[in-house]
């Protein structure tokens, strides 16, 4: 079981089940998350390319800011659109 602690002021954590990871990202879609960190797209331009380099379909998304969560509408977008997500960030 794993527990995941939302860095938002949760009181209580919540416990949710990994996902199964695919075997393969072959016919999958990555999305990439920006969290708006300075710095953090060098690392993402980075892996962006080399999945893309692998045929690797990807879709590129920012948070507007570093200090809230992605707003829901986001969210969806992203449920929406891709099969996984990478979700990067510097200091």
């Amino acid at each position: 079981m794993t527990v995941l602690l939302d860095p938002t002021s949760e009181r209580s954590p919540t416990i949710r089940p990994r996902l199964p990871r695919p075997d393969s990202l072959d016919g999958l879609t990555v999305g990439i998350l920006d969290i708006a960190k300075s710095r953090g797209d060098v690392f993402l331009d980075r892996l962006d390319e080399r999945l893309q380099e692998r045929g690797i379909a990807v879709r590129r998304y920012r948070k507007p800011t570093n200090v809230r969560p992605a707003p829901l509408p986001l969210q969806q977008q992203i449920a929406t659109e891709v099969n996984l997500v990478i979700e990067g960030l510097s200091d």
